[in-house]
């Protein structure tokens, strides 16, 4: 099969299921293991090296415009003739939508199959793997093996107190973390704050987020890796004197929905229990300001 992959996730979702050698397409996002191997369709319309501001600025300019925030390479996909087409609807700024891709179809006459993945909590993560490995043939107990490790999570940290823990899913300007993030704190053994479960990542100003009044603070800057997100929590530590701060590589482990979610919850668990849960590999996950 010749599997066109528009989202990450689905990216990661396919190797996972050890299908990584049937990618034909994929995004500028993807890892650079697989962009090695097939062709990049996808690639943003921002220019590269912006400031968080100046993304954030960028995305609203062209959204109230109604433009685009990705381009899709349409005679590369058409040459490239893919048997299934992996892509989302879930957030126009984070992946090309299923709607610009079923047009482009039209246009570029190609007949292939279309799988949207929209997942909004790790259930649903876990049924889109199910799906995908049901739409390409691929028989894997990686779903089984994933639950068994976030049922070891849930043991090891029932018992223990539960932190509240707010999620910034952007840093200038703030945006709290939506979707299935205030879920995997909840899997960690945290309490989230601020965050709207299986809702939208919203704004919120630097004195609402003090009032949140949370133990620990989560800076996880959607698309960034560890590095960055180290830097972003300088700025958090001086908004939020108050609290705990932690970086963690949100690209790999928070906002992509795929297999890797696990290993964020088993991160984000380590840092709210270490005496209850083993430490992460290094480059996932660190403390910025003091441990509570």
């Amino acid at each position: 099969m010749r599997i066109a992959s528009l989202l990450p996730a689905a990216t990661e979702i396919v190797a996972a299921l050890g299908r990584a050698d049937d990618l034909v397409a994929v995004t500028h996002e993807c890892d650079a293991a697989v962009r090695e191997r097939a062709a990049v369709v996808v690639d943003t319309v921002l220019p590269a090296g912006l400031e968080p501001a100046e993304i954030d600025a960028g995305v609203r300019d062209r959204a109230a415009r109604g433009l685009p925030m990705y381009e899709l390479d349409r005679a590369a996909l058409a040459a490239l003739d893919p048997d299934l087409i992996l892509t989302q609807d879930l957030c126009a700024v984070c992946a090309l939508p299923a709607a610009s891709v079923a047009d482009a179809l039209d246009v570029i006459g190609c007949r292939a199959d279309v799988l949207s993945l929209d997942p909004r909590s790790v259930e649903d993560v876990l049924g889109a793997i199910t799906a995908v490995g049901e739409r390409i043939g691929a028989s894997s107990h990686l779903v089984g093996r994933l639950r068994a490790r976030l049922d070891a999570v849930a043991a090891a940290v029932a018992s223990h107190p539960r932190p509240r823990v707010l999620v910034l899913e952007w840093t200038d300007p703030p945006f709290l973390a939506g979707h299935w993030v205030p879920e995997l704190v909840r899997r960690a053994g945290g309490e989230p704050v601020g965050g709207v479960d299986a809702g939208r990542s919203v704004t919120a100003s630097w004195a609402e987020i003090a009032e949140e009044h949370a133990d620990v603070v989560v800076v996880a800057p959607c698309g960034y890796g560890l590095d960055a997100a180290v830097a972003q929590a300088a700025a958090v530590r001086e908004r939020v004197p108050g609290a705990a701060v932690v970086a963690i590589d949100a690209d790999s482990y928070v906002v992509r929905a795929g297999p890797r979610l696990v290993d964020g919850i088993e991160a984000i668990a380590w840092a709210l229990h270490p005496d209850a849960v083993p430490p992460p590999p290094p480059g996932r996950i660190t403390w910025c300001a003091p441990v509570p």
